[in-house]
């Protein structure tokens, strides 16, 4: 008897759910056995907060990237990080900081909350990110700060931007929130500016939960920055209520309360030791992804700079209806029904009702960032996923062009 032909993967009748398989949740992090220990071990300690553990994760951090200690302080999240950077950097309140539309609201929320004033410049159509000749467009006297973001992991044209920065004697702040493993020409990302700030949230390539990490060139930076993430109390703090006695602090600054705990600590500790064996996994699914899509009618992400490291934290198909013959959004409801979890990176800022009436912008001032936010899509791309995982995603989105 001949073997049963093997048949393809056919996409479900729209609106149909497929009940039959799991659902692969974008962005699910890869947990293995050693965060789970450790969080236990944390949990017996009977210490919780920033401690032990955070003091490790900043010093195995700072030796990833290169630097020593006293230039990372860890915090909450990558929003309290880009917060407490424009505090420590003393940018003058009102000041206008130049960013881009195609980045998470908190980008914006962190610069509104610090005082300043957002500026938007358009992204570059190919790499997504935030375009020099657009900074440089943007700058006006009351400019006094640049925040580039690393998009999806691809990094920004640094060197031209950090020129445009001491021309204009400008800071820098780079947002890293996609970007830990990201380098530009042979330099990490986060050390070119005067801070860089990192996320550690539940999807991205090093998890701790919820968290952040600040990266400063200057140590008197750095310093502050650890005395705004808790209250603005003198650094003793940290330790006041160590195995050596009880110290006494001083409310210095009127600050924030920012700060790690030990317990989200423990996860990231373990997840840092992985950080590479985890970008191998997802650099070979963002291939997979680009052989896979090469003849479909979708517009797929540039390929890596040769002179950067992509950090491959997204994987963004461009979904058009006209070439496509689907909607993005359409596209997203067939990938759920499929069991498919995916997401959309992002919007542009203008879209948002909020920034429009309280600064009067509107979508069609950003052009590209307008249609790169009403056309992506971003696939599960997780060092969690297994091979039949991804092949089952690439049929998936075969199936929901069809």
């Amino acid at each position: 008897m001949k073997p049963a032909p093997a048949t393809a993967f056919v996409a479900p009748p729209f609106g149909s759910i497929v009940t039959d398989k799991p659902f692969l949740v974008f962005g699910a992090p890869d947990i293995g056995e050693e965060e789970i220990s450790e969080v236990v071990q944390c949990l017996q300690s009977g210490w919780l907060g920033t401690g032990p553990r955070v003091a490790q994760f900043e010093q195995d951090f700072a030796s990833y990237k290169g630097v020593g200690t006293t230039h990372v302080a860890a915090v909450n999240s990558c929003t309290a990080a880009l917060h407490v950077s424009m505090v420590a950097a003393g940018i003058e309140p009102g000041a206008e900081v130049i960013t881009t539309p195609l980045t998470f609201c908190a980008t914006i929320n962190a610069i509104i909350h610090a005082g300043l004033t957002p500026v938007l410049a358009d992204v570059d159509p190919a790499t997504q990110c935030i375009s020099p000749e657009a900074i440089e467009a943007a700058i006006t006297p009351r400019t006094q700060a640049i925040l580039p973001v690393h998009f999806a992991g691809r990094p920004c044209e640094m060197d031209r931007i950090m020129s445009i920065a001491a021309k204009h004697k400008l800071v820098v702040i780079e947002d890293c929130a996609h970007a830990i493993e990201t380098t530009y020409k042979g330099r990490q990302a986060g050390t070119f500016g005067d801070f860089g700030c990192f996320s550690f949230y539940v999807t991205k390539n090093v998890v701790t939960g919820e968290g952040g990490m600040i990266l400063a060139r200057s140590e008197a930076h750095i310093a502050r920055a650890k005395v705004l993430a808790l209250h603005g109390m003198s650094k003793d703090a940290w330790h006041r209520f160590g195995d050596k006695g009880y110290k006494h602090y001083q409310v210095v600054e009127c600050g924030f309360k920012y700060n790690m705990m030990d317990l989200q600590a423990a996860i990231g500790i373990h997840q840092l030791s992985r950080v590479e064996s985890n970008w191998l996994r997802r650099h070979d699914i963002w291939n997979q992804y680009q052989a896979a899509f090469a003849d479909l009618p979708v517009g797929r992400p540039a390929e890596p700079s040769s002179d950067g490291r992509h950090a491959h934290h997204l994987y963004t198909l461009m979904i058009n209806r006209e070439r496509s013959g689907v909607g993005r959004d359409d596209f997203l409801e067939r990938m759920n029904a499929q069991r498919i979890g995916t997401g959309v990176h992002y919007l542009s800022v203008p879209e948002h009702p909020y920034y429009q009436e309280r600064f009067g912008w509107t979508p069609d001032e950003w052009p590209t960032a307008r249609k790169i936010g009403r056309e992506t899509v971003s696939l599960p791309l997780s060092a969690k996923l297994k091979p039949a995982d991804a092949e089952r995603i690439i049929a998936a989105v075969n199936g929901a062009l069809a």
